[in-house]
């Protein structure tokens, strides 16, 4: 969900360039046909007409999404005085509610949702008091995954445990106590379960990774809080406190487990393509090294077409309710997509490793029989 979430856990591998041929000739062509650059400019034009911010179908999605929320939580706070499990039976439409916000604070941030500049940053603002993540600041952090995702030369030291990788060669120089650190942090009771409501609900409230230069950025964390601690006071001193806690602290838990979910599938699976820096480029990185995750119709809609997300690398400015036209559009040219199923995304977070011998991603389990590299000078 957001990549400032992957830093929870560090680990700083010496990283070294990495120039191998075999990454080039296996991900530029898929079923033996390669894109050429002719093609490539034509998808991302294609992709391009799709930018502009469609105002009806915008505000549609504003009115198809927060209300339904609202409506949802005061549901659970009303079913509280019948049976806490029926209230708690709600929380799955509520997170899955508060996913959908989310996309539509990213598209904010991205300038994406809107036409103008202060309609994005308000709405942003508001949706960071729902997923309790600070709009500025996160906006910012995100530039940086755009700006970086996938390439091998510019990873931050394998902290990134969502989205980013080791490689084979980098793993096994590491001492055996790094390697199972390494791999613990990464266990999906972990990663995916354990550390993203602790993320969402505690760590975004400090700057924990946030340059001291970036003091517009550090003090939307402040005054996110500050927001939040009004929000929660007036609910507490309206609800109470034990109903405040059943109905939030779960339903943001859930949240932040699916959208957390969604982020680690989007560039780390099987086949997703890692370059270095001289043989990355947009249209690989976006088309192989992003995945699209096929989803029924319904998780599609609670994951506002996150699902697309080769076509958002490719053209970020496309809002998410244009990402599915913009799919089907570039789609009439037949460019290689690194698509996934549900069951494949569900195998997905147990490729951690990026082998430079078979271009692709691995399992631990894959090299656990290969021994220690040479740690070097």
């Amino acid at each position: 969900m957001a990549r400032r979430a992957a830093s929870v856990a560090r680990s700083a591998p010496t990283l070294v360039p990495h120039h191998n041929p075999l990454v080039s000739m296996t991900t530029r062509v898929l079923h033996g046909r390669p894109m050429s650059a002719d093609s490539v400019r034509d998808i991302r034009a294609i992709a391009a007409v799709h930018q502009k911010p469609l105002l009806g179908r915008g505000l549609a999605q504003v009115l198809t999404t927060f209300p339904p929320f609202f409506a949802v939580i005061a549901g659970m706070y009303a079913l509280l005085g019948v049976s806490v499990w029926l209230s708690l039976a709600l929380v799955p439409p509520a997170a899955g509610l508060i996913v959908r916000i989310f996309i539509i604070q990213h598209d904010c941030g991205h300038g994406a949702f809107f036409r103008g500049r202060a309609a994005n940053a308000w709405l942003g603002r508001f949706c960071s008091l729902i997923t309790l993540t600070p709009f500025a600041n996160w906006r910012r952090q995100h530039a940086n995954h755009h700006a970086d995702w996938n390439n091998l030369d510019r990873r931050a030291g394998g902290s990134d445990i969502y989205s980013g990788c080791l490689t084979v060669a980098e793993y096994l120089a590491l001492s055996r106590p790094r390697r199972g650190w390494h791999r613990a942090v990464r266990h999906p009771l972990i990663a995916n379960l354990l550390l993203p409501p602790l993320v969402f609900i505690m760590l975004y409230r400090v700057p924990f990774d946030t340059p001291r230069a970036w003091r517009r950025e550090r003090a939307s964390v402040f005054l996110t809080d500050l927001a939040l601690v009004c929000v929660f006071a007036a609910l507490v001193l309206l609800l109470g406190a034990g109903p405040v806690a059943l109905v939030q602290l779960p339903t943001m838990a859930v949240a932040a487990i699916l959208g957390v979910a969604l982020f680690s599938v989007q560039h780390r699976f099987e086949h997703a393509l890692w370059a270095g820096r001289e043989r990355w480029s947009l249209a690989d990185a976006s088309l192989l090294g992003s995945s699209y995750l096929k989803l029924p119709r319904i998780l599609q809609w609670f994951s506002g077409n996150i699902g697309f997300h080769h076509i958002h690398h490719l053209m970020p400015r496309v809002p998410n309710y244009r990402l599915e036209d913009a799919h089907r559009a570039c789609a009439a040219l037949s460019p290689p997509v690194a698509s996934l199923t549900l069951w494949q995304a569900w195998r997905a977070p147990a490729y951690a490793l990026w082998d430079e011998d078979q271009a692709r991603m691995v399992r631990f389990a894959d090299v656990a029989g290969r021994g220690t590299m040479p740690r070097g000078p």
